[in-house]
């Protein structure tokens, strides 16, 4: 076993046992213990796209599907390739589900700890830490798919059931990796939204308590509210949770838009360089008020397939890691490995899984299902009758936490036309055969994959 050394909160600095301090320069594995739909192609939540697959191509193609694709989309090559672009760290996301399951509540399955084990071990050896994150809780604690919300309802705000399961889990984990370094610390809610903040105060509040009394010793990183981007209810408090950091994302609006440009007007607000200094300066206030280190937790642009000439992605990006630099603060680029629209690699066209779920992922671009990377240019002639019906009918309707707008995007697109889709998604799965299951999988494979070597340059300038 690799040991990394201790890290721990001192001040504004996160430092090592040395009292050293460290800068945790990193990325989000996003898509592996929680798939979501624009990172592997599919359209709506993971709980549903797995539930179909299982129809369409019987248990054993099914099983040899994810077991292939666990094992080679995180593999000793991809630990290799992160440290050889000098990150230091990596935000690994979970789902639940990998440790219970609805049926049983509170009964922990020991696989989902392995998978944990597994890649903490694997990103140890090459010096690189691991933080934990809770990316999808019992109940969904946000409104939206990455929480495998099904809906737009967080439930885990009004039910203690699902909060309780959510510190049971952490609890466990907490005792498997207390004696690990190499685990930087927990995160134990991604984006969080309670409408009430109170409720996510409280909820922090119980889930240290319960991980210090088994863990003393891990850094915890909080998100803040409204996803992360709304620390109002902590200014409240009278000082910050001991050895705790506050972690915000910062995604910038013309980076995380189909239809934008930069610097210039997006949807008529001026974006530049002192405009996302702006952001960061506001999303950070209270880490830089209460004097705890701030780690970005989440931020970066698309980079849509269909738009190569769009270089000034690359800049506002560049701009945002000066920015970070500028100000000490740790970051996790989000994301590391997708099917073309973030990731620092992805699954290429010609790839076995691209040319199987072409027909429906050719769909899912033209119905704009997914919120995140998705363009309602497709359907605006659906989705603007009824938003002038809101307009003139509700026009005091502002459903927490994005609006009107964003709201009938996500109930129309998000939900409504990717339900019927995943159906068609999966059909293109029928009479696959165990090897052909893992075939598929392996077009996730570190040396199946396309590497984006420009922002490769830039991770390695900034780390």
């Amino acid at each position: 076993m690799t040991v990394l050394p201790w890290l721990r909160v001192d001040g504004r600095h996160l430092v090592d046992e040395s009292g050293h301090p460290v800068r945790l320069y990193g990325v989000g594995m996003g898509g592996w213990m929680n798939m979501e739909n624009f990172i592997t192609g599919y359209p709506g939540n993971e709980e549903n796209i797995r539930r179909i697959l299982l129809d369409r191509m019987g248990q054993e193609p099914y099983d040899a599907f994810f077991e292939a694709f666990y094992a080679d989309f995180i593999s000793e090559d991809d630990a290799a390739h992160l440290a050889s672009l000098g990150l230091n760290s990596v935000r690994i996301p979970f789902n639940y589900r990998h440790f219970e399951s609805d049926a049983r509540p509170f009964e922990l399955r020991e696989q989902g700890f392995e998978m944990l084990d597994r890649v903490i071990d694997l990103f140890a050896r090459h010096g690189i830490y691991s933080i934990l994150d809770l990316h999808a809780a019992p109940g969904r604690q946000n409104r939206q798919w990455h929480s495998d919300n099904p809906g737009h309802l967080a439930e885990f705000w009004q039910h203690p059931h699902f909060q309780d399961r959510a510190i049971h889990l952490w609890e466990a984990l907490a005792d498997r990796y207390r004696d690990r370094p190499e685990v930087a610390g927990y995160n134990p809610l991604n984006e969080p939204a309670a409408e009430l903040g109170e409720a996510l105060a409280e909820f922090y509040d119980q889930v240290a308590a319960v991980i210090r009394a088994v863990d003393p010793r891990h850094i915890l990183f909080l998100d803040g509210n409204k996803q992360s981007t709304d620390f109002s209810i902590f200014a409240q408090r009278n000082e910050p949770l001991p050895n705790t950091v506050y972690t915000a994302h910062d995604y910038a609006l013309p980076g995380i838009s189909r239809e934008a440009q930069y610097p210039g007007s997006t949807k008529g607000e001026h974006y530049d360089r002192a405009r996302l200094e702006e952001t960061f300066l506001k999303r950070t206030a209270y880490m830089r008020e209460t004097g705890t280190p701030i780690w970005v937790g989440e931020f970066g642009p698309f980079y849509p397939p269909e738009k190569p000439e769009e270089i000034w992605r690359y800049q506002l990006l560049h701009d945002q890691l000066e920015i970070y630099d500028e100000h000490e603060a740790s970051w996790a680029l989000w994301t590391f490995k997708d099917v073309g629209l973030q990731g620092l690699l992805y699954a290429r066209e010609d790839s076995a899984y691209m040319q199987q779920i072409r027909p429906a992922h050719q769909l899912k671009e033209q119905l704009g299902t997914d919120y995140w990377g998705g363009s309602e240019v497709g359907v605006s002639h659906l989705l603007q009758p009824i938003k002038e019906l809101f307009v003139r009918e509700f026009p005091d309707f502002h459903p927490y936490p994005w609006g009107q707008d964003r709201h009938i995007g996500l109930l129309v697109r998000n939900i409504l036309l990717a339900e019927p889709l995943a159906e068609r998604f999966g059909d293109l799965f029928r009479g696959v055969s165990p090897e052909q299951a893992r075939a598929l999988a392996g077009s996730f494979r570190f040396d199946q994959c396309q590497e984006r070597s420009e922002l490769s340059k830039i991770i390695r300038e900034h780390t």
